[in-house]
């Protein structure tokens, strides 16, 4: 991985991981350190981006009105500005999603989490579905060029699997990577359940290594977090990172010690 975290682990990687073997830093690399709650303040979010920078953590996933503080926070450290778009129930008109997204990277966001539309969806409406992701992805990518951003910018699609059949789960990831999306991701964490090591599973057994898989949504402890990497995740969102990386930090002082 580079300094900014942002290449995707390989599977190798994945499943020395999923086993316990890593370093710290990697592991905080592939963390989107998350705050989407609504009462989220914007001191709160520059504490957010503070901890970021300081454990090394790849991004800062954010609501679209936080992008500009973030953004400047975070500037020259090499740690992403996400923003959540069409968050959190997916269930807007396209273009206001597709306006949202290519507002985040206009305003110096990098990385954009849309949500699916779940209805159509489950109404089988794929190509509506499609259309919906690949706006989001045209958007992006236009005011990428715009602003002439730098480094490419990365659209996840968020699926939330907690309301999907596996049939839908798989449709979704489907469509996502045929509209052009970098990730599918399982949960927006404000559903009825969130991310599962069977649904990760389910996901790169559809996109394989074309799409990178994003698990969030309850993810807080360390056990949990290497059990969405050896199901496939190559990137991790929680809120709760923090304790994670202290356990980490932890349990390999624990195995150096065993070893001595």
């Amino acid at each position: 991985m580079n300094s900014s975290g942002r290449t995707r682990p390989s599977a190798e990687w994945r499943r020395a991981a999923g086993r316990g073997d890593f370093e710290v830093s990697d592991l905080a690399r592939i963390v989107d350190h998350t705050i989407l709650k609504a009462q989220a303040t914007p001191a709160e979010v520059v504490k957010c981006c503070e901890e970021a920078v300081r454990h090394g953590f790849g991004a800062v996933c954010v609501n679209s009105a936080h992008v500009p503080a973030a953004v400047r926070k975070l500037a020259g450290t090499g740690v992403r500005t996400c923003a959540v778009v069409g968050f959190p129930l997916g269930a807007m008109a396209t273009e206001v999603k597709a306006f949202e997204a290519g507002w985040v990277i206009r305003n110096g966001g990098v990385e954009v989490d849309m949500v699916i539309a779940v209805g159509h969806l489950k109404g089988g409406s794929d190509s509506y579905v499609e259309n919906d992701i690949r706006a989001v992805v045209q958007a992006v990518k236009t005011s990428a060029a715009e602003v002439r951003l730098q480094v490419p910018p990365v659209v996840k699609v968020i699926l939330e699997c907690c309301y999907l059949t596996n049939e839908e789960k798989v449709r979704a990831c489907r469509l996502a990577a045929a509209a052009g999306a970098d990730y599918v991701k399982t949960s927006t964490g404000f559903g009825s359940g969130g991310a599962t090591p069977e649904d990760v599973a389910l996901m790169r057994d559809v996109v394989g290594e074309a799409l990178g898989v994003k698990a969030a949504g309850g993810i807080r402890t360390l056990n949990q977090a290497l059990a969405m990497i050896a199901a496939g995740a190559d990137r991790l969102g929680m809120s709760g990172g923090l304790a994670v990386l202290d356990e980490a930090r932890s349990r390999r002082r624990g195995s150096d010690h065993a070893e001595l």
